[in-house]
């Protein structure tokens, strides 16, 4: 016998109760009301619990089935040291105590103790309020103990199977009961309590021992037999059961030797006897499909020619022990297997998921509702250029294993075919190689409303399929992309955030950089004394102290407000940064006069520069003077888009300006204070790049046009050679890519993913795809697009250089 709870649709406790095979009893959910039933034919036939037909006083109790019934809770104990609402015992077959109710549905309302001594047929009521109930002596005698939260000291014995109690004081002093457990001897006689006399009292342990209320050992005139049966029905699971147990009231100890004697014999098979998965019985008796089950479905696993056992809708219930009767009439026939097209062909992986890491095994398995499994050949198209056959199904039962050396979406096709028809199934895979770093490149200062181009470059660059979620200032909703470059524009003025989450399979990574956005500002790139490039480690976290070094040693030459100056350190040597000078905060509306105040800050910074009065302690003994970058001359351009007198101004200076170009190059003038910082490689010409922040496209100028090293330094220019981290202006995310690669030719992500290499990565990464300025960069002011009044601030030199400026590394 079990317990069964069953709610919505179903929700098991089960336990073998007295030997008792097939009976069970469950709680269902019928229109909103819980319900408990018991079946005797292991779940074929269900039907209410009867009540007791008479209260603790002997009164009749009114309960007219099916509208009443008895409702017990099914929860069984997981605790030793408790009872639960619902227990019975092996030993003592048939005996059930349980806490329920009587009513409509069960309910936590009213609640009773109960006892059935015949399996379930009949109850009665033994108590009116909760207890715990332990069996002892074998299941030969009850003790009742109450389930409440207030002391006690009093326990209650039954010899009769709960008909009637006699009361025990177990301890002089009011107890708070935590639990009990009956100790598993030899004779089952002894209790051990728990629990403490107040709140802060210690555990006490109280041990009772029953044997002294044993009088004597049972003989045969103490035992009696019973008889299992199903309302009046002898016949339960194919048996006829006669169990031996002790007469209630016979106050006498079974002893280890005890063994209930159960004479079993085989009742003839009758319609209650059969069941089969899958049918439903009606009101004429007859079993027919349920509208789900497709009975012909059974047939799959025979192949053409073969025959199979068929069920006729009647199948003899597990472990029914009946014989003979409607046994022949109801056994399966044996039929010739159909053959059948393939049919409902599916493919899956066995974890169910549908994406795998790049190098790792995938093991597909290959499913077929309908059809002749050992006559229909199998294909498996990976997607990558590799296929599988098979003759049938028999060696992929525990799947096909395949290893995918790139990353990709893969178009998976499973392909069933015999001699009747064929079916297709695809499953798209998505390769993805484990992410390990994402940097966000992004402008370190930007214009209000100017859109500004934002990328996420990610390692290793071969990834698979990613999708990017960018996050905005404090918006809460991301903007989700395929693609690694966003464009976005800033309305507020101000420190704002960019998040951007990469996402590849379970693999989730972040990066969260800030940007300054303002109405305008200027910038100008520095340079240091050549002793800091020996002690440049070149990472990140050098070129952030750097910074703030610089900073404070501007701050504290020219006392200029902190919140105005920005200092962004590049990657890559010769060792140089980008100055940038921001207008005070809230001063938006007065913008005409403030821009002439960022000029007079531009001034005093100039002047201090040049004067080399801004200096740092790199550490004992090595200072490093801080320096103004000039490479060459170049004109403002406007960066709104409408036309305006200046822009002739802006013409007739570029003209100026080429021809004072063309001179220095012709007639080889020199001009000592131009520093030109060039690398040396003679077999490529690099571009120069404008700060991003405009929207047309700068002009551009080779080391082609200029002398070669030997003749500037016949004219005494100060020439130095860059090192890493350059990159040619005009070069594609892909040359940057490519550069990757080819510095971190080993890979440590897997057997084919590519290696971190993050800090050449991180080197590496510039804003490719951003806005090229319309301007070359220097001591320039960067405009919104409502604002057409240009200004340069005279002697501060405009220039190009080899660098994507403004980026954060």
């Amino acid at each position: 016998m079990a317990f069964i709870s069953t709610c919505l649709d179903l929700y098991f406790h089960d336990e073998s109760v007295a030997g008792i095979k097939g009976v069970f009893l469950a709680n269902k959910k019928i229109e909103d009301q819980i319900k408990t039933f018991i079946t005797y034919n292991k779940g074929r036939d269900w039907r209410l619990v009867q009540a007791p037909d008479t209260d603790l006083r002997g009164d009749p109790v009114q309960c007219q089935m099916p509208f009443c019934s008895l409702h017990l809770h099914l929860q069984i104990s997981e605790n030793p040291y408790t009872s639960g609402s619902i227990s019975s015992k092996e030993t003592a077959p048939g005996l059930l105590v349980a806490t329920g109710n009587i009513g409509s549905e069960l309910s936590y309302a009213d609640i009773g103790m109960f006892v059935s001594s015949d399996g379930g047929n009949s109850w009665r009521q033994i108590f009116e309020e909760e207890y715990n109930v332990w069996y002892l002596d074998w299941g030969g005698a009850l003790v009742a103990m109450k389930h409440t939260s207030m002391p006690i000291r009093h326990l209650w014995v039954s010899f009769d199977e709960g008909r009637s109690w006699s009361k025990y004081s177990f301890t002089p002093t009011p107890l708070f009961v935590d639990g009990s457990l009956v100790d598993p001897g030899i004779e089952t006689q002894i209790m051990t309590i728990f629990g403490h006399f107040s709140l802060r009292s210690e555990w006490q342990l109280v041990k009772v021992d029953y044997k002294s209320i044993f009088s004597r050992r049972c003989n045969k005139d103490d035992y009696q037999t019973w008889h299992l049966h199903n309302q009046g029905e002898p016949c339960v699971m194919g048996e006829r059961k006669i169990y031996k147990k002790r007469k209630p009231g016979a106050q006498c100890a079974l002893g280890r030797d005890y063994s209930r004697t159960v004479v079993s014999e085989p009742c003839v098979c009758a319609d209650g006897d059969f069941d089969d998965y899958g049918y439903e019985r009606h009101s004429n008796n007859q079993c027919v499909p349920a509208f789900w089950f497709n009975p012909s479905s059974l047939s799959k696993d025979c192949s053409f020619g073969q025959s199979y056992l068929n069920s006729t809708g009647y199948r003899r219930i597990v472990s029914n022990n009946c014989v003979d009767g409607l046994r022949e009439k109801y056994m399966a026939k044996a039929e010739k297997c159909p053959g059948k097209a393939p049919r409902g062909l599916h493919i899956l992986t066995t974890d169910g998921k549908l994406v795998t890491e790049q190098g790792h095994n995938a093991t597909f398995i290959i499913l077929m509702d309908e059809g002749d499994l050992q006559r229909t050949n199998i294909q498996l198209d990976f997607g990558d250029g590799i296929a599988v056959s098979y003759a049938n199904f028999s060696p992929i039962e525990d799947g096909i294993r395949h290893v995918y050396k790139s990353a990709g979406i893969f178009q998976v096709t499973a392909y069933a075919e015999n001699s009747l028809g064929s079916d297709t199934a695809v499953l798209f895979l998505h390769v993805v190689c484990p992410l390990e770093h994402v940097h966000l490149s992004v402008p370190f200062v930007a214009i209000r409303n100017k859109e500004v181009n934002i990328t996420a470059v990610v390692w290793p660059s071969q990834s698979g399929t990613l999708t990017y979620f960018w996050w905005f200032g404090n918006s809460t909703k991301p903007v989700i992309s395929l693609e690694s470059s966003i464009s976005y524009t800033f309305a507020t003025e101000g420190m704002n955030t960019i998040t951007v989450q990469v996402a590849a399979g379970s693999t989730l990574i972040q990066d969260t950089k800030e940007i300054a956005v303002h109405e305008y500002f200027q910038s100008q790139l520095l340079s240091f004394s050549p002793n800091l490039d020996y002690h440049n480690p070149d990472i990140p976290e050098w070129r952030q102290d750097i910074g703030r070094v610089i900073k404070g040693a501007l701050l504290q030459v020219t006392g200029i407000p902190d919140e105005q100056i920005l200092v962004a350190v590049f990657p890559g040597l010769p060792t140089s940064a980008e100055l940038f000078i921001l207008p005070h905060k809230n001063t938006t509306e007065r913008r005409k006069g403030n821009e002439g105040d960022l000029e007079q800050i531009v001034e005093i910074l100039f002047n201090a520069l040049n004067q080399n009065l801004v200096q740092f302690e790199l550490k004992p003994g090595v200072e490093v003077v801080v320096y103004v970058t000039q490479l060459t001359l170049a004109p403002l351009v406007d960066s709104s888009t409408g036309h305006s007198s200046s822009a002739m101004l802006m013409l007739l200076s570029v003209v100026f300006v080429g021809l004072a170009v063309f001179l220095i190059y012709k007639f080889k003038r020199k001009i000592p204070w131009i520093n030109f910082y060039a690398q040396v490689q003679h077999d490529k010409e690099q571009e120069m790049i404008g700060s991003v922040s405009q929207s047309e496209n700068p002009p551009k100028i080779t080391l082609g046009e200029f002398t070669d090293p030997e003749e500037l330094m016949d004219k005494e220019l100060d020439t130095r050679v860059l090192g890493k981290g350059l990159q040619p202006a005009g070069a594609s995310s892909q040359a940057v890519l490519d550069a990757k690669r080819a510095l971190n030719p080993a890979g440590t992500g897997g057997p084919y993913c590519q290696g971190p290499g993050r800090q050449v990565a991180e080197d590496l990464d510039v804003m490719v795809g951003h806005e090229q300025t319309g301007q070359p960069p220097g001591a320039r002011t960067e405009r919104g697009p409502q604002n057409n009044n240009n200004r340069t601030t005279e002697n501060k030199p405009n220039y190009h250089y080899l660098r994507q400026r403004g980026t954060q590394y």
